[in-house]
């Protein structure tokens, strides 16, 4: 489990909001590179931290990879992966079926396409309604089956993020054991995208503080914290997370806007 007091005393490093220059991956290779350069960093940034690295989650997101790229990925070694978009993730899961993946929906969830995540998904990293949390959980029962959950907050306060105001957190957990097909890990959060670094530390804090207070309360699970991506992952360790999505630092750039996957504002969704 997180020490959430060494995280609190570590020192920040500031996040990369500037595009850095990410290499492509398109042999084994050049996953392992990749991949060995991001072991690396959390490793770098669990130490200064005072954690075992050992506790801090990967998870590859590979929105907008082809598959014949995540085959090689596969064979690299990426077992799991995260996806944004629904119906991507889905004829990804069905089309590379063999592979035997996990699958992560990590992007923000309509109500009509719950069915679709209850079909295929291993984990819902975006939960942010009680609405969902029932169409979820009516699908899942019907389907034999249970789903791994983490809880999405708007840590930064920005109206462009998706996800619970941190004052809503408390009695949203305290009303998802009457959804008994889902399994809630812990908490998730988009940190402010800024080079601001005390601003993002805020954000990482306020996460940390919800997840212990949850803890206490037993409504959390496991206590997982996911957050940080290929920008902020560092930061995202130092300041207590489990789980980091890292997705260009892996596969290369993206042509794709991140406004495509992060849509301007949750009213326009």
């Amino acid at each position: 489990m997180t020490d959430p007091s060494a995280a609190s005393r570590c020192p920040q490093s500031p996040p990369t909001t500037s595009a850095p220059p990410y290499t492509t991956a398109v042999t084994v290779e050049d996953f392992h590179r990749n991949l060995a350069a991001i072991r690396a960093r959390i490793d770098a940034a669990a130490e200064r931290a005072g954690r075992d690295a050992a506790e801090i989650r990967l998870l590859p997101v590979s929105k907008t990879v082809p598959e014949e790229r995540l085959r090689t990925a596969f064979a690299a070694g990426i077992t799991q992966m995260g996806e944004n978009k629904v119906q991507e993730a889905q004829r990804k899961s069905e089309n590379l079926a063999d592979l035997g993946i996990s699958w992560s929906v990590i992007g923000h969830l309509q109500t009509n396409k719950a069915k679709n995540v209850a079909a295929f998904a291993d984990e819902f990293q975006a939960l942010d309604s009680l609405h969902l949390a029932e169409t979820l959980d009516r699908r899942l029962q019907a389907n034999g089956r249970g789903l791994d959950v983490y809880v999405q907050v708007n840590s930064s306060g920005e109206p462009s993020k998706f996800g619970l105001e941190p004052a809503d957190v408390a009695a949203f957990l305290a009303a998802l054991p009457s959804y008994s097909s889902l399994r809630v890990r812990g908490l998730m959060t988009l940190a402010a995208h800024t080079d601001d670094a005390a601003r993002v530390h805020d954000c990482f804090s306020v996460m940390r503080q919800l997840r212990d207070a949850a803890l206490q309360a037993g409504t959390v699970g496991d206590g997982l914290l996911s957050m940080g991506m290929s920008g902020d992952f560092e930061a995202a360790i130092e300041g207590g997370s489990t789980c980091v999505r890292v997705g260009q630092a892996i596969f290369g750039a993206r042509a794709t806007p991140d406004s495509h996957y992060w849509p301007e504002s949750p009213q326009t969704k």
